[in-house]
């Protein structure tokens, strides 16, 4: 007989006790989905299992390690725990694999997970200390003064100081990645987008939630929420994958609403943009001659589905009353992206071998980057070892994050673009 516990989605472990006894080991979660299969190579979906291997690095480990720390066989102080809970991107691709098959709520799950580690005292990793102090004091993850948050604004943008539409940059783009900002200024000018930006923006604390710190990602949530409701914006932009799901998934799961309640439309850059090639107001006069490949974002793709709350049983055979939609990660933004670079003059666009919800994470989320660079950098050149593979001379990906980590790991000899830089150039800018 299964549990029939009356539970809701969110953040609270004690909620997942089923997903952490049930898992029956299929493998999903390690290999990607099998029709896609082409060989023993690029055919893991899981990079911290693939590359520790041993199984409490995967999703399925992770299971029985929840289920036994909930059962009081394990001791939540242990500093080995810590390592083997972080040690892991939280990339969503073991939870698309699941919900093939079995629809256990794996993400949410290893989400939870963290949070019960802070509550115990046993996280966040050493590491991530000093960026949320930095995210607390400064408003931004790198700690500088938030009086230069805009001194990526080129001369030759024009920025309103009240519109419906407000450009949300992101710590990475204001700060480090600024020729992504500035890229994408140059889009919404050339689609005639009469936008705005935050005077004092700030850090969306995907880093912090990530991570597991919810009470002060609940915190960062809801002053976040409220400075861009007293904007008066209508539609938030974003070039940063991490805070657009911030505002559009996190937030939501986070407060207890939908996302379709948030008062405002989230986008990202290449969501418009699609939309104003299609529609002819954003035309690409310039060639890039380059055979490129995509990389997949993984919270521009498979957990950027919208947020939509439940509350109920879980009956026999795992029948939900009442039945809800499952975000099982296969309506992210995967195709406007593809139709941009499609539409490019010049561009021959090939694919890897994992791509879309079975894409290969780059590295850089989960808080890894900081605590284990070993595993991201890893990570990174094993994604564009697959590049290469498909012969492309260049790859492109549309998140400041997934620049930062190819381009520290980049060996190989091929190239990384973000897309707002490709339509910058083919736009003439």
């Amino acid at each position: 007989m299964a549990e029939k516990k009356k539970f809701s989605l969110g953040v609270n472990l004690d909620d997942y006790r089923y997903e952490a006894r049930h898992c029956d080991g299929q493998n999903h979660c390690r290999w990607i989905d099998l029709n896609h299969v082409t060989g023993v190579d690029f055919s893991w979906r899981c990079p911290p299992w693939q590359k520790e291997g041993f199984h409490v690095y995967g999703a399925a480990g992770k299971c029985h390690l929840t289920y036994h720390l909930m059962m009081g066989r394990l001791d939540w102080s242990d500093p080995g725990l810590r390592d083997m809970v972080y040690e892991d991107m939280l990339c969503g691709a073991c939870d698309t694999g699941c919900k093939r098959n079995l629809d256990l709520e794996i993400q949410l799950m290893l989400e939870s997970l963290r949070a019960r580690l802070v509550e115990k005292g046993n996280g966040p990793m050493p590491q991530h200390v000093p960026i949320t102090q930095n995210i607390e004091s400064s408003h931004n993850r790198y700690g500088i003064t938030q009086k230069k948050r805009f001194d990526w604004v080129p001369r030759d943008v024009k920025v309103a100081d009240k519109a419906d539409m407000l450009y949300f940059a992101g710590c990475r783009a204001a700060f480090v990645n600024t020729e992504i900002a500035t890229a994408t200024a140059h889009i919404l000018n050339a689609a005639k987008a009469n936008f705005m930006v935050m005077k004092d923006e700030p850090c969306c604390g995907h880093f912090v939630f990530i991570t597991g710190q919810m009470a002060k990602a609940k915190k960062l949530a809801q002053d976040n929420l409220k400075l861009i409701r007293q904007s008066g914006a209508k539609t938030v932009v974003f070039s940063c994958p991490e805070c657009y799901k911030a505002f559009k998934v996190d937030y939501p799961k986070l407060l207890g609403f939908a996302t379709s309640d948030l008062g405002f439309e989230v986008k990202h850059i290449t969501e418009l943009a699609d939309q104003w090639v299609k529609e002819g107001n954003l035309k690409f006069t310039n060639r890039i001659d380059m055979k490129l490949t995509y990389h997949d974002p993984c919270n521009l793709g498979r957990l950027s589905e919208p947020w939509i709350p439940w509350e109920g049983v879980r009956g026999d055979w795992s029948r939900l009353d009442p039945p809800r939609t499952m975000r099982r990660g296969t309506q992210g933004v995967y195709e406007p992206p593809r139709n941009i670079l499609k539409a490019i003059p010049g561009i021959d666009l090939v694919e890897m071998v994992r791509h879309h919800d079975n894409a290969w994470c780059c590295g850089n989320d989960g808080g890894v980057k900081e605590a284990f660079p070993d595993l991201a950098l890893w990570t990174a050149n094993e994604r564009l070892r697959e590049a290469a593979s498909t012969g492309a001379q260049g790859v492109v990906s549309a998140c400041p994050a997934c620049k930062e980590n190819f381009n520290d790991a980049a060996k190989n000899g091929i190239k990384f673009y973000d897309i707002t830089e490709l339509i910058a150039t083919a736009i003439g800018k």
